[in-house]
């Protein structure tokens, strides 16, 4: 029993071994993680130590984490964003791939091979990996600039273009030659627009109530599986209709991009989206056939080096030609140049169709992996010749590619008390985002014209999701002192660049939290019960200048009772409380 268990496990572990070995190594180097994980693959691989021998099953379970990967960038991605995106994606994602195709098919041809082999051979060779680029540009935190989001304008346009793609191998399919008509395809349009519509009303007018019943019922684990649920599902009714399933997740993400649960689903994904892509990256490495790679080194290699050069050049001119600064399209360049995982399923259907043979499509697959291997030393030498070009003043300085330059401030707790923050803060055009745990607060803050999203105070990665890690100030306005204890330890070691505020319950709760350090706190009952006593009085013929001085008197009192508290001498603010200050006589 035991040893079998080891035979069970000795693939995780070789994978887990790998990961954590060449990773920190390579990223130690400044290489990133991303060469670190195509490494470890090509280490224990077929091809390497044979540790591991079917590559295309771990794929198969790794392509799961691009499909995650694509869900949460829709999650970032509302409608309204991707509409002013448009002109990128359709218009430049569209060139990049027309022109790239027709310089490769010149390329084949020159070598020698037929047109319809040329054709697919550059189709796949078009596509960049939006799993290596986004991952690229993540982890060197450049998502958020203007090249990035160009950049993945791109790549967008290129995993909606594996539809036409695979449609051209089945018109170059000799035994289907002939064979496809007008109904047909007539009938795979209505298909896709039927799939695209259902998920369209589903995450419209269903994953909300869904989610908001799942909250209800305190289910943590279910409204995990939920989320995986709606990915995996929009994914595969995708796959059914042709289109990509990474293309369905992306649809899902941005249909579920103005949830209340965004945040939470967010925190929930990201583990099993980056343990994923890491698999993913490491199935990629294994499947690079050293033996094929010493046999045809020069084809192989020589090809690699033109994909990179036609791709780069490509897009570096038009990305210049829609806008970009000289600085922004070298980095464009620099970022998608690879050949992409979509290629893989290209050249098996042109395998499956008999229009290519298993070899060269084993070249091709080579050729991808390779350029992918590539990338990583591209981008760090363009980053290398950017930063010299902007010392010497030929290179702009990125910026962030803020659409409003307002403060930003997470408010968490929308009860009475944050809804009258939010309603201040807003009054001033500040930005805000809302969490609350409770479903009911979140459908009543709907009615008045807040958005509130879902999620829990006491778990760092929905606060970091929530966008804590970018604020400039969290307000903690919750009713639960164990949660908001919570939060404090939570935002103070994760979030420190934050102003933290914070709603206190009465004075001991102020106490609690000037002793644990936020930079400010207020009782919720002092300014009302200051307001209430000051019309009392007026109403009860009180002069405005006396009320004023009482007013100020008990506010100055007040405060040295809570600093004498803070320090510990509670018997010194029971004499403050107790020489009350006295009318002034009339005489």
């Amino acid at each position: 029993m035991a040893l079998d268990s080891a035979i069970t496990f000795a693939e995780p572990l070789a994978y887990l071994a790998a990961a954590v070995i060449a990773v920190p190594l390579f990223k130690r180097f400044g290489l990133g993680s991303v060469l670190g994980y195509l490494s470890a693959g090509l280490a224990i691989g077929p091809y390497g130590l044979k540790i591991v021998s079917d590559a295309d099953r771990v794929l198969h379970v790794a392509e799961l984490g691009v499909i995650l990967l694509l869900f949460l960038i829709g999650l970032e991605l509302k409608p309204s964003r991707l509409w002013t995106m448009r002109r990128d994606i359709f218009a430049l994602g569209t060139l990049q791939v027309v022109l790239t195709m027709a310089a490769m098919v010149l390329l084949f041809r020159a070598i020698g091979y037929s047109m319809p082999v040329s054709v697919i051979a550059a189709g796949g060779l078009a596509l960049s990996s939006t799993a290596f680029a986004m991952q690229i540009l993540q982890e060197r935190g450049h998502s958020s600039l203007p090249f990035g989001q160009r950049a993945f304008s791109i790549l967008l346009l290129q995993d909606m273009a594996i539809v036409p793609l695979l449609t051209l191998v089945s018109l170059l399919t000799p035994r289907t030659a002939g064979t496809a008509g007008l109904l047909p395809a007539l009938g795979e349009v209505a298909a896709i627009a039927g799939a695209v519509g259902l998920v369209v009303l589903t995450g419209r007018f269903l994953l909300n109530p869904v989610f908001r019943f799942l909250a209800d019922v305190k289910a943590r684990e279910i409204m995990t599986a939920a989320g995986l649920l709606v990915v995996l599902g929009a994914a595969s009714l995708m796959e059914v209709v042709g289109i990509s399933m990474a293309m369905g997740a992306f649809l899902a993400g941005v249909l579920l991009s103005e949830s209340n649960f965004r945040h939470t689903l967010e925190a929930d994904l990201e583990p099993f989206r980056g343990l994923l892509l890491g698999l993913f990256f490491i199935g990629v490495g294994m499947t690079l056939n050293i033996g094929l790679l010493f046999s045809y080194w020069h084809l192989i290699i020589g090809l690699a080096l033109a994909t990179l050069a036609i791709k780069g050049l490509i897009l570096y001119g038009l990305s210049r030609l829609f806008g970009s600064t000289n600085s922004d399209a070298l980095l464009i360049a620099a970022t998608l140049p690879q050949g992409g995982e979509f290629a893989f399923v290209l050249y098996a259907a042109a395998i499956a169709g008999g229009i290519i043979s298993s070899t060269f499509a084993s070249m091709l697959s080579a050729v991808v992996v390779l350029t992918m291997i590539l990338t990583p030393v591209v981008t760090i030498a363009f980053d290398r010749i950017v930063k010299a070009l902007r010392e010497r003043g030929l290179a702009e300085e990125q910026m962030e590619s803020f659409i409003e330059s307002r403060a930003r401030v997470v408010v968490i707790g929308f009860g009475r008390f944050g809804r009258m923050v939010a309603q201040m803060l807003e009054a001033e055009g500040i930005e805000i985002t809302a969490l609350d745990n409770s479903p009911q607060r979140i459908r009543e803050a709907a009615k008045v014209g807040f958005k509130v999203y879902y999620g829990d105070a006491a778990r760092a990665d929905v606060l970091k999701a929530a966008g804590c890690d970018e604020a400039r100030l969290i307000a903690l306005c919750m009713e639960s002192q164990t949660v908001m204890h919570r939060a404090v330890e939570i935002i103070r070691e994760e979030f420190p660049q934050a102003k933290l505020y914070c709603r206190a319950r009465d004075r001991l709760h102020a106490v609690e939290l000037i002793h644990s350090g936020v930079d400010f706190q207020i009782r919720e009952t002092v300014e009302s019960g200051l307001v209430f006593g000051r019309h009392a009085l007026i109403e009860l013929g009180t002069p405005p200048e006396r009320v004023k001085e009482i007013e100020e008197s008990v506010r100055k009192r007040d405060d040295e009772r809570l600093e004498l508290e803070v320090k510990g001498d509670m018997s010194g603010s029971l004499e403050l409380l107790a020489a009350r200050p006295r009318a002034k006589s009339s005489g």
